[in-house]
């Protein structure tokens, strides 16, 4: 089982893994060697909870295809173990990106304090502001 969150959880059969050969430049025994990493994940056949499922369809992220799927490559290292590794921590952080929920900002009406304030800082304002033109027209 893999932890996403304190409520989330994914089985690891639920993961699909790729080992494919790195794309780039490199030496030629690089490019015989299947070193790169990929993590394919289908968010509509997974365990997820629904509220999940529906974050992870609707996010802008090129990491998740039109048909639901999540596909992470990681090829940095030259280690099989440490490119899944780096994979499958992008996949838990991108999934726990999920389930945060903005907190919205609740509206309120001003105080009667705050409303006072505000009106002693206008009148004092426009009182510089006369003393000025006052000041030039001399």
């Amino acid at each position: 089982m893999i932890k996403i969150s304190n409520r989330v959880m994914i089985n690891e059969n639920e993961i699909e893994w790729q080992f494919i050969r790195s794309s780039g430049a490199g030496g030629q025994h690089l490019n015989k060697v299947s070193t790169a990493a990929q993590l394919i994940f289908d968010i509509k056949q997974s365990s997820l909870p629904e509220f999940y499922q529906q974050k992870l369809l609707t996010k802008s992220d090129h990491r998740i295809t039109k048909s639901g799927k999540i596909i992470i490559k990681c090829q940095q290292t030259r280690s099989q173990d440490d490119n899944r590794q780096q994979a499958l921590s992008q996949f838990i952080a991108l999934v726990a990106s999920a389930g945060i929920v903005e907190k919205r900002r609740i509206a309120t009406k001003p105080t009667k304090g705050s409303q006072q304030r505000r009106l002693e800082g206008k009148k004092q304002r426009g009182q510089t502001k006369s003393l000025r033109q006052q000041k030039n027209q001399y």
